[in-house]
């Protein structure tokens, strides 16, 4: 395998994620980040890092629409929920 197809299929795998993300709106960030240790958020801090490392002009509200493939106060409107209280003892509990 060539470095361009190595990078075409995560580029692609990439994609796939980000698709299959925002047609589960109802898995909520805190649920990913109790059970997966990351959520969407995560995604777009290290879109916008590895933006910053090539040096290219990304703002945090165009990396967080990229990967909530709308801005993310119309995701938070649309989808997000107030966390329970067993998500949120969890969330601290596997916080470190």
């Amino acid at each position: 395998m060539t470095e361009q197809q190595r990078l075409e299929l995560e580029a692609a795998t990439f994609r796939a994620l980000l698709q299959h993300l925002r047609t589960r709106s109802d898995v909520q960030n805190i649920d990913l980040m109790n059970l997966a240790g990351f959520c969407r958020n995560c995604l777009s801090k290290w879109y916008k890092a590895a933006a910053d490392d090539q040096g290219l002009e990304v703002s945090v509200d165009q990396a967080r629409e990229t990967v909530y493939g709308m801005p993310y106060a119309d995701w938070k409107a649309k989808y997000q929920t107030e966390a329970s209280a067993e998500q949120k003892a969890a969330f601290e509990q596997g916080k470190h």
